[in-house]
């Protein structure tokens, strides 16, 4: 059930950065709450919850139906460009103000540019029920089995980061020199995610907070970064894409919930493994794209474990080192980042000095979409 009355914290009362909250909350969370921008969106944690496994759908991608020109997305819009292959910075757009037609044009834009950052969202500010209705215009909204998420609303993914490193480990492998982490989101479902909406709520830290000698690097980091996996498949030899173009490969969440049971948190429902194509052709562009990640792919189906290992570890190298079908989002207050799952993969830069008061506060909406369609058939 959605949170009462008195559990929900105001639009006006969630834009003050220091605030006394009205609301009760768990004795043992008070101090924390304190200082925190959007307390609603507070990373909400029950080894308790659970959720039902995904149930198949039929699927219609929006961007099908969409004006080639979209002249409802870009009629004001100013563009930049990050990259020839992916990555927009968009201005002159407000998502929430997108009709439906507006929202179709989306899809397909974020399918053509891969990454769109649009700049001076009032997206935080909409509310939860409207920040659902414009995400489930794309698919149903997966529900992530151990993330912290918004108390009644378990389709919320929360990022919170302080200077306290609450929830920190979630994402840090041991042991590694680099905390890059290469992934495309929850490849193990069966219907993976399309276009899937990211925005801060906090970046970095409050206005009021003073950079000084002593701290140069507060404020600073905290990107995303996104490779093309339409152009890292491009760059293969026409040789090396047939011995790819048929080949399946075993995505698994087992990893995740091990590591949600490891650290005391909730796993709300049981971990699962899919066989998706290692080549994917997307529905509407028709453009063919790895879809392989080092999050969830675990083995190439049919090889034996060195050769998949061999051909595993060379693709995730080609897609790490491509830093020129790389893309990186920024962020500043009002950032949403919208981006195609499908033919897309990213990292965070966990490279955020916090210091005082400085956090990184940031929720995404995950929509689902349809059974990869293999580039050839096996």
């Amino acid at each position: 059930m959605p949170p009462t009355a008195t559990e929900t914290v105001s639009v006006l009362e969630q834009q003050t950065t220091t605030l006394t909250l009205k609301a009760p909350r768990e004795e043992n969370k008070t101090d924390e709450l304190q200082g925190v921008a959007y307390p609603l969106y507070y990373p909400h944690f029950d080894i308790n919850e659970k959720c039902p496994a995904t149930e198949p759908f039929e699927y219609v991608d929006p961007g099908s139906r969409a004006d080639k020109a979209k002249p409802n997305l870009l009629k004001n819009a100013t563009l930049r460009h990050l990259n020839p292959y992916l990555g927009t910075v968009v201005k002159g757009v407000q998502i929430s103000q997108l009709s439906k037609e507006g929202l179709d044009e989306l899809a397909l834009y974020t399918a053509e540019r891969k990454v769109l950052v649009f700049r001076d969202q009032d997206f935080k500010d909409i509310g939860l029920e409207r920040q659902l209705e414009i995400a489930r215009h794309f698919g149903p909204i997966q529900q992530h089995p151990t993330s912290g998420n918004v108390k009644g609303y378990p389709e919320f993914h929360v990022v919170y980061r302080d200077s306290k490193q609450h929830f920190w480990k979630e994402y840090f492998g041991s042991n590694r020199n680099s905390n890059i982490s290469w992934h495309t989101d929850i490849t193990y479902e069966r219907q993976p995610p399309s276009t899937t909406f990211f925005w801060v709520l906090l970046a970095l830290f409050p206005e009021s907070i003073i950079i000084g000698q002593d701290q140069p690097e507060a404020g600073t980091g905290g990107d995303t970064l996104f490779a093309s996996q339409v152009e890292a498949y491009n760059r293969l030899s026409p040789a090396f894409k047939k011995l790819l173009e048929g080949l399946r490969a075993v995505h698994s969440s087992y990893e995740q919930a091990e590591h949600a049971k490891a650290r005391g948190g909730p796993l709300r429902r049981e971990p699962i493994e899919t066989e998706h194509p290692v080549v994917r052709v997307h529905p509407v562009t028709g453009e063919k794209a790895l879809f392989v990640n080092q999050g969830f792919t675990t083995r190439i189906v049919g090889f034996k474990e060195e050769e998949s290992k061999l051909l595993l570890d060379f693709l995730y190298d080609h897609l790490m080192k491509g830093a020129d079908f790389h893309a990186r989002a920024t962020y500043k207050p009002g950032t949403v980042v919208v981006w195609d799952n499908r033919i897309t993969t990213h990292s965070a830069t966990n490279d955020v000095k916090f210091v005082n008061n400085t956090s990184r506060h940031a929720a995404r909406l995950t929509p689902q979409a349809e059974v990869p369609i293999p580039a050839t058939e096996p």
